[in-house]
């Protein structure tokens, strides 16, 4: 396997690569919804690689190594020896699809030598919990299942997704690996810290929270919020995220964070489920606990990679948008440690999202989670 970063900006266009076109089979590219929506990015490297499978979003903003751009199109062209892919690219029109749409790729992308599996979905019309769910039922629990949702920074506007396509809304789309020789890693860390009671969800529907301990669940965010926040949601609520778990199984905590408020029935609508009957406690965070988690995350990917010290290595990094805007400046601390734990020769890019896939770290179950750093590693064994 190898790798080579691409970088587009807006008075240089791409920068070249060394490697012969023929030679790459994936492309991934991430940049703004703006960037994007034209159509002419992947135009051009439709047209550099015509090959290749091609895949990205839109994002909160670009990783590239240890840094974060808004200005530019980061992209990673990547050669397999002998590794094999195939692409799935599925439409979905509304939330309530969710769990059709990930059995749908599942199904497509299930072969006996199936390796594991990177999704780019759709940010807001998308319930992640049930595409995550449907995508497991389909391929099983083994397989391992990392990704992330699309993003459009605070706005909340339109999120864009392709998979040999112009990117597009309500898309979701899906690449399989398969073979022997692909290995593959993922962490999944937050660092958020808990506080406030512990309260029950009382009512629910899917991703749609109605009510806390019997109250109206905006009423109760907005208490804690003030009123200035208040006047900033859905975008505020993203500095204090939520964590959900079952008081039967504490392996089940994940952490949700707001997509859309509904002021006329007092409701929030989360990226992925919160359970009627689970426990709910807001959170907060501090800088040096959020780099901590992704440092965590990359040593969860780091250790589960089983590549040999010599082995190319590739990384993608899904980190949750609401990071970027609690860390401001100081974003890049989250990049940096995770890129010390990944080693100077492992190229990283990647992107902020609106929700991140990865197996838990507890339990080794997929999960849609928010507010955490993602690490997916890549290499490929010799044949």
């Amino acid at each position: 396997m190898h790798s080579q970063q691409m970088i587009w900006k807006p008075d240089a266009g791409w920068t070249p690569i060394k490697a012969k076109p023929e030679a790459i089979s994936l492309v991934f590219y991430f940049g703004t919804r703006q960037m994007l929506a034209c159509g002419a990015r992947y135009n051009e490297l439709r047209g550099m690689f015509p090959a290749a499978h091609i895949l990205g979003c839109s994002t909160g903003g670009q990783i590239n190594n240890n840094d974060i751009s808004d200005d530019e199109i980061v992209a990673a062209a990547i050669g397999f020896d002998t590794t094999t892919l195939q692409l799935v690219c599925h439409d979905i029109t509304d939330s309530q699809q969710s769990r059709h749409c990930g059995e749908a790729i599942g199904r497509a992308l299930s072969r006996e030598d199936l390796a594991g599996i990177f999704v780019l979905s759709d940010g807001l019309n998308v319930n992640g919990s049930e595409l995550v769910n449907g995508l497991v039922a389909a391929i099983g629990p083994n397989i391992p299942l990392t990704g992330g949702l699309a993003g459009d920074g605070a706005d909340f506007t339109e999120t864009l997704v392709g998979g040999n396509c112009i990117p597009r809304a309500r898309t979701v789309v899906g690449i399989g690996f398969y073979g022997s020789a692909i290995r593959i890693g993922h962490g999944s860390a937050g660092g958020w810290d808990l506080f406030g009671p512990r309260r029950q969800v009382t009512k629910s529907t899917g991703n749609v929270l109605f009510e806390l301990d019997g109250q109206p669940a905006l009423d109760l965010y907005e208490r804690y919020l003030g009123p200035e926040d208040s006047k900033g949601l859905p975008g505020s609520a993203l500095l204090f995220p939520i964590q959900v778990h079952d008081c039967e199984h504490p392996d089940s905590a994940v952490v949700r964070t707001v997509l859309a408020v509904d002021h006329e029935a007092r409701s929030m609508t989360f990226a992925g489920d919160v359970p009627q009957g689970w426990i709910a406690q807001l959170m907060h965070g501090k800088f040096d606990r959020l780099a901590e988690g992704a440092a965590d995350a990359a040593r969860q990917a780091r250790a589960s990679l089983d590549a040999d010290a010599g082995d190319h290595q590739f990384s993608i990094l899904v980190s949750c948008i609401g990071r970027r805007l609690l860390m401001g400046q100081r974003t890049s601390d989250e990049t940096e440690a995770a890129g010390a734990e990944l080693g100077a020769h492992t190229l990283k890019i990647g992107f902020y999202s609106y929700g991140e896939i990865s197996p838990h770290a507890k339990s080794g179950v997929c999960e849609l989670h928010n507010q955490t750093m993602t690490v997916t590693s890549f290499a490929e064994a010799e044949a």
